[in-house]
This record gives structure tokens, sequence and C-alpha cells, in this order.
């Protein structure tokens, strides 16, 4: 992994910039697509002139456009390879060029936001243990072909634990439909317009509100977004130590785990989901998932199994047990369905 400074016209247009080079295959868009509350997440914005993302650091916000180029061509939120002939792809001249991404910052936080890219793009995931030959003959085939077609994933470190936590609260014990319907109806509402980017950035791109700002919202809104007193009560209580909350970014995932579950209503699968993007922890498994412990016992071996089960089937690979289920996710398994799915029960208007 190598970081240069981006050419004088590119650089000349941001407040802050970067040139990554990673040291192997990378997708914006698979490393980053865990980060997003579905397609409709304001803060992120996936369009063919980049990656944009919006949100706070402690210098303020940050408007941040991520650009990935193969062989001199641009390809925004798609893949690319790098590291040498065989994988950068035969340009004009014979030679071959690396592919790297470019990182445009905008807004008072463009300094702290741009020395956090690295990190964000994967540059701390490291997948040679899991490489490895005999490591690799040891997992099941689906596993090993999922992999094998997608060397571009990286698991992100956004360092960010409330951006990642409060979201991840409002997820509990309800369908995606309705968290993130209501992530959104707070976003939209409460939600800070992102630093301006020029003529460039998408119109609506939104920073998610500061815990001072979370911690303002009445009552009747938590309510009209649909979410619960239980979870708006969990927010709240996460947010009242916000400062120390972010001071687990700098621990051990398994440290930050175990401190986030301090606070009454955040328990082991609220962590697990929150290490997963702010550490990029390998082997972090949300324990207590409605669909996580099925699925991974469908794929494995054919049959549902509990939470027990799931665990019991991946001990084989710990310390890679995340990356295990995210290629799972992206070998194209789906498992049975059966029975009525949830009936999703709206008390807005109640």
């Amino acid at each position: 992994m190598t970081i240069a400074e981006l050419p004088a016209g590119l650089a000349a247009a941001a407040d802050a910039s970067l040139r990554w080079y990673p040291d192997g295959p990378h997708s914006l868009n698979q490393t980053l697509g865990v980060l997003l509350r579905g397609t409709g997440d304001p803060s992120f914005s996936s369009r063919p002139d980049g990656f944009w993302t919006a949100f706070t650091t402690a210098d303020g916000p940050v408007t941040l456009r991520l650009t990935l180029t193969a062989g001199g061509g641009a390809a925004a939120g798609g893949s690319a390879v790098s590291g040498g002939a065989a994988a950068g792809g035969a340009a004009a001249g014979g030679f071959m060029r690396e592919a790297h991404v470019d990182a445009q910052a905008w807004g008072p936080g463009a300094e702290a936001g741009i020395a956090g890219v690295p990190r964000l793009l994967g540059s701390a995931d490291d997948w040679s243990a899991f490489d490895e030959p005999a490591f690799h003959a040891t997992l099941p085939r689906m596993v090993r072909e999922a992999r094998r077609r997608n060397l571009a994933v990286r698991l992100p470190s956004t360092g960010r634990m409330i951006d990642c936590l409060v979201p991840t609260i409002l997820e509990q014990k309800v369908t995606v439909i309705e968290a993130r319907r209501g992530y959104r109806y707070l976003m939209y509402r409460f939600g800070s317009r992102a630093p301006a980017a020029g003529t460039a950035a998408p119109e609506g791109l939104l920073v998610q509100p500061t815990p001072a700002q979370w911690l303002r919202i009445p009552s009747w809104e938590w309510h009209q977004a649909g979410v619960g007193p239980q979870r708006s009560a969990t927010v709240m209580r996460a947010l009242r130590s916000a400062v120390a909350l972010e001071r687990l970014a700098a621990l051990t995932s398994a440290e930050a785990a175990a401190k986030m579950q301090v606070i009454p209503g955040i328990g082991v699968w609220t962590a697990a989901e929150v290490v997963q993007r702010t550490h990029g922890c390998p082997d972090s498994i949300a324990v207590g998932d409605y669909h996580l412990a099925a699925y991974v016992g469908a794929a494995l071996t054919g049959r549902r199994t509990d939470d027990a089960g799931m665990l019991a089937l991946l001990e084989p690979w710990k310390g890679h047990r995340q990356r295990v289920v995210r290629m799972i996710g992206l070998s194209g398994f789906r498992k049975p369905t059966f029975g009525p799915r949830i009936t999703i029960q709206d008390h807005r208007r109640h």
C-alpha cells in the first residue's frame, strides 16, 4: 500500500487530497457497501464520477469523494487491480499502470477525513492468513469459490463509533425495512447539508447529526420515525457517553465490543455489528441476529441452526469468521424460506 499526492490540478480542486495505491485488487462498492444503511442512505452516493460520502470528524464535517482508477481509466465505484504486470492491465505503450484511488475532501474536516482514507478503504485488512493455501484448503467449496471471484473485497475501518452505533441501535429487533425507513426520516429531519464541493457534489448529500444534535431530538420525532421508546432510550444513553465511546476506536475490536456492552441496551449483536465496520474486525459474528444463524447453517450443512450451532460450525476458522460469513454472502447462496414473513407493525400514527 502506497500513498502519494494527487496531481496539482486535482489537488487544487479540493481542500485536502491524496492518491492511494492498494497492494492488490480493490473494489470501492464491495468494500464500502457494508457501511450504507440501504440504497437510500443520505450520507452516501455512488455515481459515475466517484463514491461520495459525508461525515463528521473532530475538526468538523467533511465531504469525501473517492475515485478508483485502473490502467488509466476511471472505474468510479467499481473494481480494479494493482500490484504488477499480472494484475494491472496493459497500457498503450506496453507498460503496466497500477490501479489507484484518488481521494478529495472538502470542509472543515477535510484533513482529518483524508487522514482516515487508507483505513476506510481497508489498508489494515490483511487477508494473507485467510488465503494461505493450507488454511484455504479447509474452507467450504462455496467460500473458496466466492473468495476466488471476490479478491477485491476489503473490510473497512471507519474509526467513527457514534456514526455506526446509532443506526445499528435503530436496527435492533425490527425489520431492515423499518430500521432504514426510520434512519432516513431522522437524517432528512436532523442531518446537516454536506460541505460544498464545488459544483460536483451530489444533491442532497447529508452529514449524520452530531451527538449533541441527536440528544436534542424530541420524543415525538422518534415516534414519527417509527423508533420505539426502548431503542430511542438506548440511543440517548449511548450518546451521553459519546466522548468515551469515540475513544474506543483506539482499542482492539474485542476491547471496544466489551466496553460498549457496559451501556444498557447494547448487547453482543450490536457490538459485533459496530466493530465489523469501525475496526474492520475479521472475526466478529452478530450472535442474536434474526436470520444469520439459520443462513449460515443452511449454507454449510443444508439445515438451519441456532446461534450455538452457528458458532460451532464456524469454530474451525476462528479469527476469520466474519470473512467466512462475507464470502458466503457473496457466493450467491440463498436459504430456502418457509412460512409467513414477519408483519411490519406501523405505530407512527398511534
